[in-house]
């Protein structure tokens, strides 16, 4: 396989590329463009290496501007099945940012790009380039596939009927999904996709837990697991449970020790609170911890303007991502939200209290019938003193918690003090948290070879856990 005909580099050593507002030609797609889709279909009737575009090329755009983007991509062969689609599709990622001035992040609906000043430059300006490059890597990096075309929309009127048809798709791959549950199976599966940008991430994907991305359930791990068993989705044997609510088992613990090279050791399934699973950064939403209420919210990437506790999706996505274990800030999918298992060593479905409007009309069936009115939005309430008043006219189950009365007030905090007249921490290396806003997350500042004179020192028993539903 030859790129010598293209006007950049392309191969694995340009993944995790950024390409800032200031440095790129055009933008296709991104949260500021209302329909976007990336779709892999099996079709034994392609034509071999044809690429096809509705809609304005890169050399018709003018630059800093940002347009709609459809990436549709057929592939025949006599092995392919269905199951495969979605893996193949995932794989648009990862080879996008093969290419040398191509930016390429999320999945499926939420699909953005970026083309650097310096590679149009260079000469890449069409997206039949792009096309004929992901032909050849989805030809040469999965033999299964024997023949490839693709399909761009760049056009906001010619992107309508294929945006409606990929949304289709995706929604019966879901609601296949939906029907088996982890207890269900006896082998989990793994996927390293997206270490080029969270090192120390491995998304673990059971039949209650899709991909973090969205793009990738059980059904489809599996059947690439079994196509290429020594590629980026592998099988995960669960082994031993050793805590069943908190969803720990010891062969996830092993794996993401493993793939995370030491760096994080465990992680609960089902919580967002202790040990939770880490993040990559295509994520599709963000459950987030709010201490006021002992409870949790959710925002998604369509979100527009700031959460309950003031912040967009974009600042909590910087706290989130990067394969960070970070209690209270826990990139989900979607689906995920309708599992019985959705954080439920934390409260589960109870615990959340605000969601954004478009993510709650969108996941309404998927919330039971007696809880999603009592479930908050930006159209609701505007700051957390609002949304107090409101859970309790509308009797959210969680304000009869211990845990809620306890985070609004209703307990002392005790704390023991020890005095004494020129107390001193000995010298050496100490350590303290200074947390950051609302609470969640914060810094750790380590002061090596100290010596701290104090007229009095107050030690706190601080609860690291989570205030859990009783």
């Amino acid at each position: 396989m030859s790129f010598s005909d293209m006007p950049v580099d392309v191969g694995p050593v340009y993944e995790g590329e950024r390409i800032r507002g200031n440095q790129m030609y055009v933008e296709l797609g991104g949260p500021k463009i209302d329909k976007k889709f990336e779709l892999v279909r099996v079709n034994p009737k392609v034509e071999d290496g044809k690429v096809t575009i509705h809609g304005p090329d890169l050399k018709d755009m003018e630059q800093g501007s940002r347009h709609p983007i459809g990436i549709f991509v057929e592939v025949a062969g006599k092995e392919l099945e269905e199951d495969l689609e979605a893996v193949f599709e995932r794989r648009i990622h990862e080879f996008c940012n093969f290419v040398n001035g191509i930016m390429h992040l999320n999945q499926r609906y939420t699909n953005w790009m970026r083309v650097s000043i310096q590679a149009f430059e260079k000469g890449l300006n069409s997206l039949q380039q792009l096309g004929t490059i992901l032909i050849r890597l989805f030809k040469a990096e999965l033999p299964i596939i024997e023949k490839a075309q693709v399909t761009f929309y760049t056009d906001a009127k010619e992107i309508e009927e294929p945006h409606a048809m990929a949304m289709n798709v995706y929604n019966a791959r879901d609601e296949r999904a939906r029907g088996l549950h982890d207890e269900d199976v006896d082998m989990y599966y793994g996927c390293v996709l997206c270490q080029s940008f969270a090192p120390t991430h491995a998304c673990c994907i059971t039949p209650d837990r899709t991909s973090l991305c969205g793009s990738i359930n059980w059904f489809d791990a599996r059947a690439a697991a079994k196509v290429d068993p020594k590629g980026p989705l592998f099988e995960v044997p669960p082994g031993e449970c050793l805590n069943e609510e908190a969803g720990e088992f010891a062969g996830v613990n092993e794996m993401i020790k493993k793939r995370s090279l030491g760096e994080i050791e465990r992680i609960y399934l089902y919580s967002g609170m202790e040990f939770p699973h880490t993040s990559c950064g295509c994520f599709e939403a963000i459950d987030f911890y709010i201490p006021e209420i002992n409870g949790h919210g959710i925002i998604d990437r369509n979100h527009e303007g700031t959460a309950i506790n003031g912040l967009p999706f974009s600042a909590m996505a910087n706290q989130t991502g990067g394969g960070k274990q970070m209690a209270g800030f826990n990139g989900i999918s979607i689906q995920y939200i309708g599992s019985p298992k959705y954080q439920q060593y934390d409260g589960g479905i109870e615990t959340i209290v605000w969601m954004g409007k478009g993510l709650k009309d969108r996941v309404a069936d998927l919330i039971p019938a007696d809880l999603v009115d009592k479930i908050a939005t930006e159209e609701d309430v505007q700051d957390i003193n609002g949304l107090q008043a409101w859970l309790e006219e509308n009797k959210h189950p969680i304000i009869e918690t211990d845990g809620y009365k306890a985070a609004i007030g209703g307990e002392e905090e005790e704390e023991e003090e020890y005095e004494g007249e020129g107390a001193m921490v000995p010298m050496g290396t100490q350590s303290f948290m200074i947390p950051g806003a609302g609470g969640a997350g914060g810094f750790k500042v380590i002061l090596k070879n100290c010596k701290i004179h104090a007229e009095s020192v107050i030690i706190k028993k601080l609860d690291t856990k989570p205030r859990r539903k009783k």
